[in-house]
């Protein structure tokens, strides 16, 4: 199977279980995740007709980010942990940040936007399953509560929902509690109406077990290995 054809089954998929859950396909954007991959691999899926991206590394990405420039309307998101000292170079190579996890790395990337000039939209990552070994902030956390709170003082950051990696599981259905107490977060903090924070995002669900991600709300899928195939676990 090409590129071609392992992105039109999966918009297939998207499509089949967007409507096992009585929602509309189309609010549902599906993402590639290109990391340790070249630039003609994402070229191939650029004229597949994908547009959105995700990498894990900020130096990885500015390794390749020149030969593909001329992708005008591709859009770049980091999905992987940022470190603060990177936040300058994240903010200029990325339109979006999707794992923001601290109010410090926050504060660091509106102060890098406002030097860039730019407005970048983030998404509040979210350690559902409260592994150690992963970042994310805890639900109903005091980190999550000060990032919500500072959001009207980070006035270059668009805070625009959350994202989350539950616990690995090799049978999709398990990951279902998870993806739902992502969307219940999301649903308490809606209802509060605070300023300057959107909860139209809900980046979840990858290759393994995006259609439960759908099912249960996920407005963004991350899909790598069923579009590209395997990749050396040590990129």
């Amino acid at each position: 199977m090409s590129i071609a054809d392992n992105i039109s089954t999966i918009r297939e998929r998207i499509n089949a279980a967007a409507r096992r859950a009585g929602r509309d396909p189309a609010e549902i954007a599906l993402m590639g995740v290109t990391k340790t991959l070249p630039a003609e691999t994402i070229r191939e899926a650029y004229d597949a007709g994908l547009r959105l991206f995700g990498e894990n590394r900020v130096q990885e990405f500015a390794g390749k980010i020149d030969a593909l420039r001329d992708l005008r309307d591709a859009e770049w998101h980091l999905i992987g942990h940022l470190q603060t000292n990177k936040a300058v170079k994240g903010t200029e190579l990325f339109v979006a940040i999707d794992s923001v996890d601290s109010l410090r790395l926050a504060q660091k990337l509106n102060t890098s936007a406002i030097q860039l000039g730019k407005k970048l939209a983030v998404l509040i990552e979210i350690n559902v399953g409260g592994e150690e070994a992963k970042s994310g902030v805890a639900p109903e956390s005091g980190e999550l509560e000060g990032l919500l709170v500072a959001a009207p003082k980070l006035d270059h950051l668009k805070f625009r929902g959350l994202m989350t990696v539950p616990p690995f599981t090799d049978d999709p259905q398990q990951a279902r509690p998870y993806f739902r107490k992502l969307r219940e977060s999301r649903d308490r903090i809606v209802v509060r109406r605070l300023p300057a924070v959107a909860m139209d995002t809900l980046s979840m669900g990858m290759s393994h077990d995006f259609e439960v991600a759908i099912e249960e709300g996920s407005t963004c899928v991350r899909v790598g290995t069923a579009i590209f195939g395997e990749r050396s676990r040590a990129g």
